[in-house]
């Protein structure tokens, strides 16, 4: 039981700390307060948002390999579908902001320009989708862990 302690404990912890820097990103990913300083935070916030991405889903899968229910139990179960489903597709959302945070601060460091309005726009819109998604993803997983 112990090992299944840690396991959900460090999950969690992955999982909040998902939650903390996709939302940063959602606050400071907006035309209005982008300055060189937000550039740069925005491009830092994401190297840990993925970070916590990558242990969230590695803790969970160490969670179904060695957790107490079996990887049998999880994979029979129609709501981990749809909950890994949604990860996923958040994962491949992720991309175009992370790589657009990454450009914008090497052209910041090279010509000392900001990215255009209608950049800064489409990739709020992304990120504020995985904002979005992520709440039903725990919602999902609440009506699992209930035994839907």
């Amino acid at each position: 039981m112990t090992l299944e302690a840690i396991l959900a404990a460090f999950h969690l912890l992955a999982i909040l700390t998902f939650v903390v820097f996709l939302s940063s990103q959602a606050a400071l990913c907006r035309i209005e307060w982008l300055n060189a300083a937000v550039v740069e935070r925005l491009a830092r916030l994401d190297v840990i948002y993925g970070v916590a991405g990558a242990v969230m889903i590695g803790s969970g899968l160490a969670r179904l390999m060695w957790g107490v229910k079996g990887a049998s139990w999880y994979l029979s179960q129609p709501l981990f579908h749809i909950k890994i489903t949604l990860v996923l597709a958040m994962v491949v959302l992720s991309f175009v902001p992370s790589a657009a945070f990454r450009r914008w601060r090497q052209n910041l460091r090279s010509t000392g320009a900001l990215p255009p309005a209608a950049e800064v726009a489409r990739v709020r819109r992304l990120v504020m989708i995985q904002s979005h998604v992520l709440p039903v993803v725990a919602v999902i997983a609440v009506f699992w862990a209930r035994g839907w």
